[in-house]
């Protein structure tokens, strides 16, 4: 009890004295010179911080003659104010599924790099220069692995916008509907059409297919498995370990979409084949994938080892717009929800919960997590950006912001441009570790 009562004391007072100590820089400021920030930088900066804190918390102390629980709280306070100073977060992108167009994803992500080479000035530069994880179900599943395959030299084989164009020009093919059943009346999507679009989009030049490990930053995406019954997340993390966690990409994705009303469930087996699963649509249990995200880099210390809260995280959610509106549900004879309402209204439910959730895990620092949904009324990406964000509060409810959902995606554009490219090594794999571990090294 003595430790959950430090932290929401030094939480709490940190929320009052952080605008005082803490003042909001202008983008100007953020960005600094072209020759790079005109002040030192934040390794620079961390050791006159800490003796200055230390010296200060030091003598209120000893002239107060304060209590060793309240010296704790002041080491709290001293770890938030250098955690807030160093600069250093994580970036984590993560993409919704739902529905089979990516309106709202599409038009966040291509704004989103497009900001990027513009504040940076670079026209190559890629959304995977600046994030540390990507993660994304269903569609979203779809585009976040399209922006992360390696294309063999370290560079991802498509941009947003190319990644956006090549998923329109073959959204009919993706989502093929044929009739099936005994008299033929029941609509699905084809598996054979998708199956083709997905290995053409997910190969590179030589032919060479792509697995999980054959990716620019660490990717997660989930499913559900049958076999199990349990969530099942595909990482490049688990792939770089082990051959029976590494599967073909275009395969990560067929299960990450089997949505169980439109398409069969697809199985698919590990590269070594010694992992099998009995796929279903991970929008069922994780539409929203950001929070699966956010545990992952929380407790992947061998990937992100300077991780220690969501104070250290720097996140982006992009939706994919509402399934469940009153338009868009279909009601049989007796006011019944059909089949596919009651599936939208799944996938909204988990998308809007998570949001909530890490609404209230952000509350403290709410700059750091930013989520970009639609209302239901664009119908272009234009419109989609255009319409007003939308803001979970701490403990419920929502507000709408005055700030559009493309001025959100730059500010927050704005905060990573600031803190620069990211550099995370490629994950090791199993075997090297082993072999070091051997040699006693």
């Amino acid at each position: 009890m003595t430790a959950i009562f430090v932290d929401l004391w030094a939480t709490a007072i940190w929320a009052r004295w952080k605008p005082i100590i803490s003042p909001v820089e202008s983008p100007n400021s953020l960005m600094g010179s072209p020759n790079g920030p005109t002040s030192c930088s934040p390794s620079q900066q961390n050791p006159m911080k800490r003796i200055l804190l230390r010296t200060c918390v030091e003598k209120v102390v000893r002239v107060m003659n304060l209590d060793n629980l309240t010296l704790e709280i002041f080491s709290k306070l001293e770890q938030k104010w250098l955690c807030h100073y160093d600069g250093k977060k994580t970036r984590v992108l993560s993409i919704d599924g739902g529905g089979t167009t990516c309106l709202v994803a599409g038009a966040a992500l291509v704004h989103l790099e497009s900001q990027i080479q513009a504040m940076t000035g670079d026209s190559h530069a890629r959304i995977v220069d600046f994030f540390d994880i990507i993660a994304g179900t269903g569609i979203g599943g779809f585009l976040a692995a399209m922006i992360v395959a390696d294309d063999g030299v370290g560079r991802p084989l498509f941009s947003a916008k190319d990644a956006v164009k090549f998923f329109m020009e073959n959204q009919a093919k993706l989502f093929k509907e044929k009739n099936v059943g005994v008299f033929r009346r029941r609509q699905r999507f084809s598996d054979t059409s998708m199956d083709r679009v997905l290995k053409e989009a997910l190969r590179r030049e030589d032919g060479k297919v792509l697995t999980l490990k054959d990716t620019c930053k660490p990717l997660l995406i989930p499913c559900f498995d049958l076999n199990s019954s349990a969530p099942f997340v595909f990482s490049r993390a688990d792939a770089s370990e082990s051959a029976s966690f590494d599967f073909e990409l275009w395969e990560v994705i067929r299960a990450t979409s089997a949505t169980p009303s439109m398409f069969k469930p697809f199985n698919l087996t590990s590269i070594d084949g010694k992992t099998s699963c009995l796929a279903v649509d991970g929008g069922l249990v994780m539409n929203n994938p950001a929070a699966a995200a956010v545990t992952h880099v929380l407790h992947n210390k061998r990937d992100f080892p300077s991780v220690t809260g969501v104070d250290d995280l720097l996140v982006i959610s992009l939706g994919n717009g509402p399934l469940s509106t009153a338009s868009k549900l279909k009601l049989h004879h007796g006011d019944e929800c059909s089949q596919s309402s009651i599936v939208g209204i799944a996938l909204d439910g988990v998308s809007e919960t998570i949001d909530q959730m890490l609404g209230n895990a952000f509350c403290w620092n709410p700059n750091s997590y930013v989520r970009i949904q639609a209302n239901g009324v664009g119908e272009r990406p234009e419109e989609v950006l255009g319409e007003r964000g939308v803001e979970s509060l701490p403990f419920g409810g929502k507000r709408l912001l005055t700030e559009t959902n493309a001025r959100r995606i730059e500010g927050f554009v704005q905060r990573l441009v600031a803190l620069g490219r990211s550099s995370l090594p490629p994950s090791p794999c199993k075997e090297t570790a082993v072999s070091q571990l051997a040699n006693g090294r």
